[in-house]
């Protein structure tokens, strides 16, 4: 399955947006770890519908006009990622819940650092909100898109 990618600017860098023909596949940050999403080989498409939508509904967000996405999403990784990244869909905009809490959502109290490693690996950034989990202290933890970034997207929904 070809993948497309468009690059856009945000007040958190530039981020590179990943589709197919029928979905969002990843959000990806400026300075990317290597390998930290595996994907297959990427053709640069600005026009493609669902990069654009994708690039309208983040600039939506960033300027506080939308609050929930509307976007067709497609997770690559294993069943036990997809749960962690499903489950990052249902914390509601200006909330956030600590790995704890996210791994007796789906059923296992016990994988605490499995969801923080899933976490760390959630392809489609912002749009499956990783930044809104935390450390069980209340405290910012590792986030891909630097926690610079994190703050800047938690402040952004605390107003």
């Amino acid at each position: 399955m070809q993948l497309y990618f468009k690059k856009m600017k945000s007040p958190v860098g530039h981020l590179k947006l990943v589709a197919h023909d029928q979905a969002l596949v990843a959000v990806l940050w400026e300075n990317e770890k290597l390998n930290r999403v595996k994907l297959a080989e990427l053709k640069q498409d600005y026009s493609h519908p669902i990069l654009q939508k994708t690039e309208q509904q983040l600039l939506e967000y960033f300027s506080g006009q939308r609050k929930i996405f509307d976007l067709a999403l497609d997770f690559y990784g294993t069943e036990f990622q997809k749960s962690v990244w499903n489950a990052l869909l249902q914390i509601p905009f200006g909330e956030t819940r600590s790995y704890k809490q996210i791994a007796e959502s789906i059923g296992n109290v016990k994988a605490v650092r499995a969801v923080g490693a899933a976490n760390g690996k959630n392809p489609i950034s912002i749009i499956a909100p990783c930044h809104r989990v935390i450390g069980v202290n209340g405290k910012l933890v590792g986030f891909a898109g630097g926690l610079e970034n994190k703050n800047i997207l938690l402040s952004l929904e605390s107003k």
